[in-house]
């Protein structure tokens, strides 16, 4: 698989196609887009390689964990009730898939000139009067996200070297930063990995009354540090990266530095998965606690036909 991958600088891979697209690498049909890079292969030796305490860890934020989410997102609702005479409850939730700990599916985030989701799909084929489930969340369910992982502590690393972070405002984690992380850690990067950044979001939420998280939700534009935008970020996931998350509301900066998205391109130009609000926290104590920072993934994306994006119900194991 990394021997065939076009390289970075010839994409698009169709002219005409929006930038840095890859439509069409895996079929016109593809729902998968960089989870194929995913092969029973590279799943099977990473659980060789990486499961060896049978240590388990939840990187799920409680649904209910943001009394008001940022975006203008409605906020997590579960309503428990008895079902008389008998002595048994069954509960309802509501909740906006973005509010808490998520996958971002192919159906999220277009490219914004183009107006076009992962390998062409269009608005009128979600919404329109012929619509279909295509790029739905559904089409990850049957196999999962599961493979290798890698933890990318930044916010640890980072204050070591004293650098100034604030989570609720603009700004960018650089490529170097990243790759000096990676580099402190003695973590390698292998082809396929499921990259997980975590920035110091939670960590900083968690310190935060009510009242404060709900001031800054409240921002529009919100105001977020996350990864920069820049041909190097993008070169450096093509090349590597079958998934990529981290623990900030949105994964990149936010609002864009440039005048396009890590997300349009990810998402709807190479189909590859964005997780966000992954609570990273027990993950980065454990990896630091045994000097490791990979670990075999687990994740099973809600098998909804047609949903834009899903729990990710997912566990690292060690």
């Amino acid at each position: 698989m990394a021997k065939k991958l076009p390289k970075f600088s010839d994409l698009p891979l169709n002219p005409g196609d929006p930038p840095h697209s890859a439509w069409g690498l895996y079929g016109k049909d593809d729902q998968l887009g960089t989870l194929n890079r995913l092969t029973d292969d590279l799943v099977l030796q990473a659980a060789k390689e990486e499961i060896q305490s049978g240590a388990r860890i939840s990187l799920n934020w409680p649904l209910d964990a943001q009394s008001l989410p940022g975006f203008g997102r409605q906020a997590f609702h579960k309503s428990v009730y008895r079902k008389a005479p008998r002595v048994v409850n069954d509960d309802i939730w509501f909740l906006n898939t973005q509010s808490s700990s998520q996958w971002d599916g192919l159906r999220h985030f277009a490219y914004q000139k183009e107006q076009k989701f992962y390998n062409g799909v269009t608005l009128d084929d979600i919404h329109g009067e012929n619509k279909t489930n295509i790029n739905g969340i559904h089409a990850w369910a049957e196999k999962g996200i599961v493979g290798r992982g890698i933890l990318l502590d930044y916010h640890t690393w980072r204050l070591k070297q004293d650098i100034p972070y604030h989570p609720f405002k603009t700004g960018s984690i650089p490529l170097e930063h990243l790759k000096a992380t990676a580099h402190a850690q003695g973590t390698e990067v292998k082809f396929g990995d499921i990259l997980i950044i975590r920035s110091g979001y939670i960590a900083t939420f968690n310190e935060l009354s009510k009242n404060e998280t709900e001031a800054h939700a409240k921002v529009v534009p919100p105001l977020l540090s996350g990864v920069e935008q820049s041909e190097e970020i993008l070169e450096w996931i093509w090349g590597n990266f079958s998934a990529v998350a981290g623990d900030q509301p949105s994964f990149e900066c936010w609002p864009s530095q440039k005048d396009w998205m890590l997300h349009e391109i990810l998402l709807s130009g190479w189909g590859c998965p964005i997780g966000e609000l992954f609570d990273l926290e027990k993950l980065a104590e454990h990896c630091k606690k045994i000097n490791r920072w990979s670990f075999f993934v687990s994740s099973e994306v809600c098998n909804v036909p047609g949903a834009v994006a899903s729990p990710p119900n997912i566990l690292a194991i060690f």
